[in-house]
């Protein structure tokens, strides 16, 4: 499924969702390099590997044959920033269309998500999302030397507090096998087959498990704090009617 819009009016402007997205394409058009050997220097040198955050130490030339359980200093890359690249690494996209799809699976979910946290709760949620989510993919993956890139992992996180808030919102959608005839479902349905849609993924190189681990710890986190979040949600929407 493809989701085009939901019908869920955001209350208040997402300045920072419209910043999220700024910097994502400011980073990949602007920072990143686009030749394949560059880029993947670039990944290494910057991007979270799950070997280095297994071990709690920077990729080595033992590193380079597979994740090694004695480490060689020095480190490739000494002034690599270990935790930061955490961070950074849900700022960083491998192609086009990995750019596009993130940011606008996070145009589409983030206002409303962000209309719920408010603009310090959000950052905080979608930066902890993020981690959830590389967390779950070190977890599963703990050797890996592929660097984990994208924002999907924080998304997820975005899409599963929408789903505890607001799961009766419609999402207009496009299904390929029907011709992308447009239908409008309730965001949990559409969100619950997305979610499933993810453990069958995995032979197309897709970090699936950093998806499932950011959207559980957004459902998580939304349903230990949905009372706060929709009394914030109402009182969003009473102000903007006066």
């Amino acid at each position: 499924m493809i989701p085009i819009r939901d019908a869920n009016p955001g209350i208040s402007r997402p300045v920072i969702t419209w910043l999220i997205i700024v910097a994502a394409a400011f980073v990949f058009f602007f920072v990143q390099p686009h030749g394949e050997r560059a880029a993947l220097e670039f990944d290494v040198h910057h991007a979270a590997i799950p070997c280095e955050l297994s071990s709690a130490r920077l990729l080595d030339q033992g590193d380079l044959s597979g994740c090694s359980p004695i480490p060689r200093p020095p480190p490739l890359y000494p002034d690599k920033n270990l935790w930061g690249s955490v961070f950074v690494s849900m700022f960083l996209h491998a192609t086009p269309w990995h750019l596009i799809g993130n940011l606008w699976v996070l145009w589409i979910f983030g206002n409303n998500v962000e209309d719920a946290f408010g603009k310090p709760g959000y950052v905080l949620f979608y930066l902890t999302s993020g981690v959830a989510a590389t967390a779950a993919f070190v977890a599963s993956n703990p050797s890996a030397l592929t660097p984990l890139i994208g924002a999907s992992g924080a998304i997820a996180g975005v899409m599963g507090a929408y789903l505890v808030l607001y799961p009766r919102a419609r999402v207009v959608s496009v299904f390929p096998i029907l011709f992308f005839l447009p239908i409008a479902l309730p965001a949990s349905i559409f969100l619950v087959f997305w979610f499933v849609g993810q453990f069958f993924v995995g032979a197309t190189g897709i970090a699936w498990q950093a998806h499932v681990g950011g959207f559980l710890f957004g459902v998580a986190v939304a349903t230990l704090m949905r009372p706060t979040l929709l009394r914030r949600v109402r009182r969003g929407r009473i102000a903007a009617r006066r």
